[in-house]
């Protein structure tokens, strides 16, 4: 009995995913539970596993394709069993309007252009007009060559005929960045506010740590796992920036779930340290480690990147000093952090030199009000002076 492999539904907001590679080919045995492809959503990269035991009789949709939740990706049976089509919906015919005698008689409907199956799969894929090229085949067919060569000539040039020099394909995750970016400044009322302050404080009790956590954990101890510690206590001092805005009301979320932005290729994943408030700094830096080291070989799950209720993104690694971040929907506020810098700050009347770091919190104004918002920076600030109660946050015990 021949199987239908589908697109998996991987968590509620997924609606399409992208095939990024096969893992096995047309005719090859396959068992049940076995990894058969990798796709591509808007969150992670996974693994889809063969529905049953059998031999892959036909893929559908080849890698690069972008199929929706539910959609045939391929076909699973015995050998010599018939493949059925995948038959795709057909679209509403329109009503033909009756034309009055005197009305001029309307055109004929354009001639469906002639080309191949694969020339028409390529063609669909990259977004290109079938009627702009020229069959090579006969009687003028377009062939599966021709519209490589056509896509070929229009990557040379840009629209305003500008040569180009390289051209790199906008990948899933990419375009799931832009869409979710754009959607969040247009829904949202975002006020950035910066703030720099001395961290000497921060900076004393890392390296007095950094030996300590390497000895028991063996992970170098960064500047993350600091951080997520010290906004997870504030925010249990300001609950309404660990909210979200639902059908025109403020929920006020019970747990404090810190996600830190780690640069992958080509984006940004956002995994979450779940109930950060009530874990040592020890697990922070061994759940951060872990998920760093799962973003950079692709291994995310759904449960690492979901239930974010407050951000923290860094960009100080990069001699960066202050930014504007961005909000990640359904949450309200972001965090960024600038680099740690050694600069002449006026102390007590006299000009020492200390290191400093500018803050950036990004908030939505429907739901937070600026003084709010100032407080909770702050408090942060306040927290990182007060070098007793930093060290009792921080405290590996």
């Amino acid at each position: 009995m021949v199987v239908e492999v589908r697109m998996p539904k991987l968590g509620l907001t997924m609606t399409k995913g992208v095939v990024k590679k096969w893992l096995k080919n047309e005719g090859d045995k396959v068992s049940k539970g076995e990894p058969l492809l990798v796709i591509e959503t808007e969150k992670i990269t996974a693994n889809v596993e063969a529905p049953t035991s059998g031999y892959l009789l036909k893929i559908v949709a080849p890698v690069g394709t972008t199929v929706p939740v539910g959609g045939v990706v391929a076909f699973i049976g015995e050998l010599g069993e018939a493949v059925p089509e995948v038959i795709t919906q057909p679209q509403p015919t329109r009503p033909v309007e009756r034309v009055v005698p005197e009305a001029p008689t309307p055109p004929p409907p354009p001639t469906r252009v002639r080309a191949t199956p694969r020339a028409r799969m390529i063609a669909e894929k990259e977004g290109i007009d079938l009627s702009l090229i020229k069959g090579s085949g006969p009687g003028g067919l377009i062939v599966e060559e021709d519209v490589i060569k056509y896509l070929e000539e229009v990557r040379k040039k840009t629209k305003t005929g500008l040569r180009v020099r390289e051209v790199i394909p906008l990948t899933s995750l990419r375009m799931t960045i832009a869409e979710r970016m754009t959607e969040s400044l247009r829904i949202m009322a975002q006020v950035t506010i910066c703030r720099e302050e001395v961290v000497d404080n921060v900076v004393k009790i890392r390296e007095e740590l950094l030996p300590l956590i390497e000895k028991e954990v063996g992970i170098r101890l960064t500047y993350t796992p600091i951080l997520i510690k010290l906004v997870a206590e504030v925010l249990k001092e300001f609950p309404i920036i660990n909210s979200t805005l639902e059908d025109n009301m403020i929920k006020v979320i019970d747990e404090i779930n810190i996600g830190f932005a780690v640069a992958v290729d080509h984006g940004l994943v956002v995994p979450v340290v779940k109930e950060a408030d009530k874990k040592s700094l020890k697990e922070v830096v061994i759940i951060c480690n872990e998920l760093t080291r799962k973003a950079r070989e692709g291994r995310l799950s759904i449960e690492d990147v979901s239930g974010g209720t407050f951000t923290i993104t860094n960009l100080g690694m990069y001699g960066i000093d202050a930014f504007t971040p961005i909000i990640n929907p359904p949450q309200i506020a972001i965090l960024g952090v600038g680099r740690f810098v050694q600069k002449p700050v006026v102390q007590e009347g006299r000009v020492n030199i200390a290191t400093v770091c500018t803050f950036s919190l990004t908030f939505d104004h429907r739901v937070v009000d600026g003084h709010t918002a100032a407080q909770f920076l702050d408090k942060l600030v306040s927290l990182i002076k007060d070098e007793s109660r930093l060290r009792a946050v921080l405290s590996v015990k």
